[in-house]
């Protein structure tokens, strides 16, 4: 993969096709997995990935009340999972009516790398974005430093 800056990223958040392949791993389970997805890049931000929801196993997930929203893609709706005695709070989110520069993403879900098992672009397991306000994959392609740590919310 070729070297990207985080600080390269444009503001405002833009929507782009990511050629690749992706999936979430809960619980010894593939929970996601798609090879047609959609990243949000920003500045400062690695970026984060939108599942179709046909390539995500629903079966264990469950709407729950949060909702929170940028300014860049709307309002947003989160899950938790649930299964036996596995419970993950807020696991991932959508964009039930997102912004019309976001319209790709309507209903694709995306998950935050901190709560999976484990999480993977082409293979490489990823690491989480720090904070939990964001949910960025951080690769190794990735140059930082990365938004979402203590201390970075002013940036």
């Amino acid at each position: 993969m070729m070297k990207e800056n985080v600080w390269d990223y444009p503001r405002p958040a833009v929507c782009e096709a990511f050629e690749g392949a992706l999936s979430v791993v809960v619980g010894g389970m593939v929970i996601a997995a798609s090879q047609s997805t959609f990243r949000s890049l920003e500045t400062s931000h690695p970026p984060t990935y939108y599942f179709p929801p046909e390539d995500v196993n629903h079966e264990n997930f469950l709407k729950n009340e949060r909702s929170t929203f940028c300014e860049w893609k709307g309002r947003a709706s989160y899950f938790s999972y649930v299964a036996s005695q596995n419970v993950i709070e807020n696991i991932g989110w959508c964009y039930t009516e997102p912004t019309k520069s976001f319209s790709r993403i309507k209903d694709y879900i995306s998950f935050y790398a901190s709560k999976a098992d484990a999480c993977y672009v082409n293979g490489e397991r990823v690491q989480h974005q720090e904070g939990d306000f964001y949910g960025g994959w951080i690769t190794s392609n990735l140059v930082g430093p990365f938004k979402g740590g203590v201390g970075t919310f002013s940036w």
